[in-house]
């Protein structure tokens, strides 16, 4: 027995095999006699207490000596290798390898430019001249008052025309925040009022899928033509898209009509296809890191760039340019991805076919991810989306708890590695980086898409099955943010982050009104007080003027120099006995800020209030 305590003194003791023979045939007489003094033995459960805390961290940290480079073995070896076995028949030499690369590249470049001229150049439509191209979110009316006092920006309001082509998917395309419809308040759906004849503000490509003109998959053409002032917009779900109701009357409306053989279809199918076909095709065929990282780097952005997902231009050469204003960044953002994580990943690698499927397939799911996650309950990132988006918390935590998942994954693998040390240090440099830029005042922290690759992207730099699939992922998800936003600033001021949506401005207090009936002719007046000049409110608004929306058209705007009295007063009148609704807001700059919900003044001449709150 040994007198250091326990079977374990001889893994820490220095002596080689025979001298650790002799000491246990020939035990000293002085270890017997320690035994015999020594306390009873420390229990099982209090083993190694003398060690400390820090370096038990410490070595676990670590990892194990020696470390473990994770490298996949290839699943049916033969089978995967086969594509590079077939090309060393064909092409035995580099130089028929590099011009069978060099054939395919200009192929797909062709092939490409071709479907894209396709795409966009618009047709002509004889007597409507050039076909005009749209996107999903353009209307004929702008909300709120931007179409000026009584809609004077945006006439003439009927017996015109236009031709015009909308790309496809734009039937999923919703507003994102509140906007008023009468007394409704419509958010997370399509801007499409009515049908068949539609009100002046909906969205023409969504109206145009409602009215069955064009298809969501493809998109297509057609003539949208104002018909001037309608009543009674009804609710109607035609095509997948539930239309808003509206009961009243608005200044402008339109309808649509089909262009005879039109062919102006939207090619990102076949475009995809395409470039789907390049991106395999290189990815089955070369053992070549740098080779197939760039090809598909370069193969995937132009695609969502220019094709599948790109930003709202509708002009051809001006959406060129402005993709090539994006790629150079990008590409130096890709080339340090490769050099310091992917080239880990993709080095050596023969598993032909599980490299197509798992990075190459997981890099073309997040670049669509405007398709591919569509399907969640999360437009934007942002803590007013998740509170208001039906299902969005749900959503996230279930998103937070599979990132902790894959984060744990990827902790192991590390470790095992021997380099989780650095990579702590780098992640909590980002936690710093992160904890400092959201303490900055008067600005909030927006992680965008390219932002979340960013970051993630060295936790992948590995070579193992799940490690392709994510490093692959969150590429895509790179390519699409840079491809459809550029290098949005992660630092957004309350104005960039707000968009369309209320302001949280001060209200106008509107009496009660005074309504006269006639048998020709009836009114209704409101009067209102501004705010004094000194109130804290109003400075910090710089409210100037008032607007008043009738039926969702300004009808009414003063300033506040334009009339001497504190007290103001509004007056309309109507001959028809049709339902109004009346919305009053605030005004800086010609701009307009939060409006009143909307009062309703009856068909029999009854006034149901404001009820309370802001509306846009």
């Amino acid at each position: 027995m040994n007198s250091r305590g326990g079977p374990d003194a001889y893994e820490d003791s220095d002596l080689d095999f025979d001298d650790a023979e002799r000491e246990l045939l020939h035990p000293r007489v002085e270890n017997l006699d320690i035994e015999e003094n020594a306390p009873a033995s420390t229990p099982r459960f209090l083993e190694g207490t003398s060690r400390s805390c820090y370096g038990r961290v410490i070595s676990w940290v670590t990892g194990p000596q020696p470390s473990r480079v994770q490298k996949i073995k290839p699943v049916f070896p033969g089978f995967q290798e086969a594509p590079i076995d077939l090309i060393e028949q064909w092409c035995p030499t580099y130089k028929l390898k590099a011009v069978l690369f060099v054939v395919v590249s200009i192929a797909w470049l062709l092939g490409f430019i071709v479907l894209l001229l396709n795409n966009r150049l618009p047709g002509k439509v004889e007597g409507y001249g050039d076909v005009v191209s749209l996107e999903c979110t353009d209307t004929i009316w702008k909300r709120s008052n931007h179409c000026g006092l009584d809609g004077i920006d945006c006439r003439p309001f009927n017996d015109t025309g236009l031709a015009f082509r909308c790309p496809a998917h734009c039937a999923s395309v919703k507003v994102l925040n509140p906007h008023a419809v009468g007394v409704q308040e419509i958010n997370y759906r399509p801007f499409v009022i009515g049908g068949p004849i539609y009100r002046g503000d909906s969205v023409i490509c969504g109206s145009a899928i409602h009215a069955g003109i064009i298809n969501d998959a493809d998109g297509g053409c057609g003539i949208v033509t104002k018909i001037g002032q309608q009543r009674d917009f009804p609710s109607t779900e035609r095509n997948g898209i539930s239309s808003v109701e509206f009961d009243s009357y608005f200044p402008l409306s339109f309808t649509f009509e089909k262009i005879e053989g039109c062919r102006a279809k939207d090619r990102r199918w076949p475009s995809l296809v395409l470039s789907l076909t390049f991106t395999i095709l290189i990815s089955l065929f070369t053992t070549s890191a740098p080779l197939f990282f760039t090809s598909a780097f370069i193969g995937v952005c132009s695609q969502v760039g220019l094709v599948s997902d790109p930003p709202s231009i509708s002009q051809l050469s001006e959406l060129i340019s402005t993709f090539a204003a994006r790629l150079l960044p990008a590409a130096f953002c890709a080339l340090v991805f490769y050099q310091f994580y992917a080239r880990r990943s993709l080095q050596d690698l023969t598993a032909q076919y599980e490299k197509t499927v798992l990075y190459l397939g997981g890099c073309w799911f997040g670049a669509l991810s405007n398709y591919t996650f569509s399907w969640l309950p999360i437009q934007r990132l942002t803590p007013h989306d998740i509170q208001q988006e039906p299902g969005a918390k749900l959503a996230l935590a279930i998103i937070v708890l599979l990132v902790i998942f894959i984060a744990t994954q990827q902790i192991i693998y590390l470790r095992l590695e021997g380099r989780l040390p650095q990579y702590l240090l780098l992640y909590g440099i980002f936690a710093f980086s992160i904890f400092v830029l959201a303490s900055l005042p008067a600005l909030h922290l927006r992680i965008h898409h390219y932002v979340i690759a960013l970051l993630l992207i060295p936790g992948t730099s590995m070579q193992t099955r799940p490690s392709l699939l994510y490093q692959g992922l969150l590429l895509g998800l790179f390519i699409n943010g840079i491809a459809r936003w550029g290098f949005a600033s992660v630092l957004q001021t309350d104005a960039a982050l707000r968009e369309d949506a209320q302001f949280g401005s001060l209200l106008p207090l509107i009496t009660q009104p005074i309504i006269s009936l006639g048998d020709n002719m009836s009114s209704i007046s409101f009067e209102w007080t501004y705010p004094p000049i000194q109130d804290s409110e109003d400075q910090k608004w710089g409210i100037d003027s008032i607007s008043i929306l009738v039926n969702d058209v300004e009808r009414y705007r003063r300033y506040r120099d334009q009339l001497l009295p504190v007290a103001h007063l509004f007056t309309w009148e109507r001959e028809e006995r049709d339902k109004e609704y009346f919305r009053f807001g605030y005004m800086h700059g010609g701009k307009s800020l939060d409006y009143t919900k909307a009062g309703i003044w009856d068909k029999d001449g009854a006034w149901i209030g404001f009820e309370e709150g802001a509306s846009r």
